[in-house]
């Protein structure tokens, strides 16, 4: 990730200057950035930074801790990195140290990360709240912790000890909840390519091909405009699909056959995600269109209901209740779709929720319930809608042409506050569009 522009450290300013309106004069807030995994031997995993450490600072180095101290003299943007080191350097790449932090990223202060253990009783002394999240980064938490043992004990003869750790989720993650218009410009970037990745592997779908050559088109498609996936592609053929989490994308795709793709490639951070179901050989089957159809009227239903005011447990509501509906005129299942859903019946072929929050995360931060009851959507928020129906090839008592059916079929939606904007609508869903498409 390149150096931010002078837009965009205007924009992670504006950031930090919202947390620490947020935590208060005698609050502090502490995020570490993520750290370096190894994936066999001396090989790393590609790095991704922590997404709260991104969406602060932009600054995209392993073993960092940023700091933000309210009312501090020298400065209330404190930034700790890897020291420069050129032999590193030439081995691994550049690294902007303590003088880069503050010339290219805005820091106030800049500090290699090894100081920040010892300067910590000066920081934290007299601030009554941490804003840090337990639990996530270990080497910090008992860093911390001890530091706030050791002001306790001294006190009686100085500035009084934090009382309180808060975690990130009730300040920080509220304030990502709800995006910006930078943010929503690089969320249309990934959803509108990541629907042409979707559109690509529909046109390369051929009887006889592999799942892993559908995968291929996808990511080369990220590739070619400064992506990569945003979460381990799902590229499901035949059975396949009814697998939620199928990683493997190694088997044969078959005349006759489904296949569902849930792909979405991430820009500068921020992910699409899109779920499209199609017939490999470019027509579906009267029972395939049948379950089809029902989901996506499912998905239509739910996306009506992303409103400002609207209860966020508003679309799953929907969505079942035109699922299960959709079920008993199938004949898969049987009774009254209010019994049944009172019974949870239909979660034998749907079961799982109708989306989540989509930004810096797949699923991304924020919470669903304000005071125990499903918060209203608000303007600004982006979330996926994505119903589905899997009817396992062993179920019994089923039709046999539905047997192995899995199908799902999901959209990125942007809350308006005139109601919701669906961004990937670049890619085709309704049935005579997507066999259009394949046809080419």
């Amino acid at each position: 990730m390149s150096i931010p522009s002078i837009a965009e450290l205007a924009e992670y300013q504006a950031r930090r200057t919202r947390l620490l309106q947020t935590i208060g004069a005698e609050g502090i807030a502490i995020v570490p950035a993520a750290r370096e995994v190894i994936r066999n031997r001396d090989s790393h995993y590609k790095f991704r930074q922590d997404s709260d450490f991104l969406y602060l600072t932009g600054f995209n180095e392993p073993d960092s801790v940023v700091v933000l101290a309210p009312g501090r003299k020298e400065g209330a943007f404190l930034l700790f990195t890897r020291p420069r080191d050129k032999a590193r350097e030439i081995w691994d790449g550049r690294r902007a140290g303590p003088e880069g932090a503050v010339s290219q990223y805005g820091a106030d202060q800049g500090f290699v990360v090894e100081q920040l253990e010892a300067m910590l009783p000066q920081l934290l002394a007299g601030r009554t709240q941490i804003f840090y999240t337990l639990g996530e980064h270990l080497q910090w938490d008992a860093k911390l912790t001890a530091c706030v043992r050791e002001i306790r004990e001294v006190s009686r003869r100085g500035p009084d000890a934090p009382s309180s750790f808060i975690a990130l989720d009730s300040t920080l993650h509220e304030q990502r909840l709800i995006k910006t218009a930078a943010e929503l410009q690089l969320i249309r970037k990934a959803c509108d390519v990541s629907a042409r990745a979707h559109v690509r592997a529909m046109r390369a779908t051929k009887p006889g091909g592999w799942e892993w050559q559908v995968a291929a088109e996808i990511h080369n498609e990220f590739e070619q405009n400064e992506m990569e996936p945003g979460y381990g592609s799902i590229v499901g053929g035949g059975d396949n699909a009814c697998i939620l989490h199928y990683k493997e994308n190694e088997a044969q795709l078959r005349d006759g056959d489904l296949l569902l793709i849930d792909a979405g490639g991430e820009y500068r951070g921020y992910t699409a995600d899109i779920t499209r179901t199609f017939p490999v050989s470019g027509k579906y089957s009267g029972a395939q269109k049948a379950v089809y159809e029902v989901v996506l009227a499912a998905q239509k239903a739910a996306i009506a209901e992303l409103k400002p005011g609207v209860s966020s447990a508003r679309p799953h509501e929907v969505a079942t209740r035109t699922l299960t509906e959709g079920l008993v005129a199938l004949g898969l299942l049987q009774g009254d779709p209010t019994e049944l859903i009172a019974t949870d019946k239909q979660r034998q072929f749907y079961m799982h929720g109708t989306g989540h929050w989509l930004g810096l995360d797949v699923h991304d931060v924020g919470r669903y319930k304000l005071e125990g009851r499903p918060r209203p959507f608000q303007a600004g928020m982006v979330m996926t809608v994505e119903p589905g129906l899997y009817i396992a090839p062993n179920t019994a008592g089923i039709d046999p042409r539905f047997l192995g059916i899995g199908i799902r079929i999901e959209d990125d939606v942007l809350i308006g506050a005139e109601g919701p904007e669906v961004l990937t609508g670049g890619v085709a869903k309704e049935v005579a569009d997507v066999e259009a498409v394949m046809r080419g």
